[in-house]
């Protein structure tokens, strides 16, 4: 039965998002739309359709970025979900 858990923890696709003091990293996202100082846009799957996370701030940065996980670090302003 442990083991079943720790599967799905290991396989688990829901996208998420972790705010932290500074930095927001973002799992099972599907691709970066836009980013640049001011805003990031990340996209995401949800019930079959395509969702945007607008993030606005100051001195954003991609810091980390892998196939399913990025972190963003900066002055965040603002989160939107579209």
């Amino acid at each position: 039965m442990q083991f079943n858990g720790l599967r799905s923890y290991i396989l688990d696709t829901e996208f998420k998002v972790t705010i932290l003091d500074g930095r927001i990293n973002i799992v099972n996202f599907s691709e970066l739309g836009h980013f640049d100082n001011n805003k990031v846009i990340v996209r995401f799957l949800k019930n079959n359709n395509t969702h945007n996370l607008i993030i606005k701030g100051r001195n954003l940065v991609v810091s980390k970025l892998k196939s399913n996980e990025v972190l963003i670090e900066g002055v965040i302003d603002n989160l939107e979900f579209r």
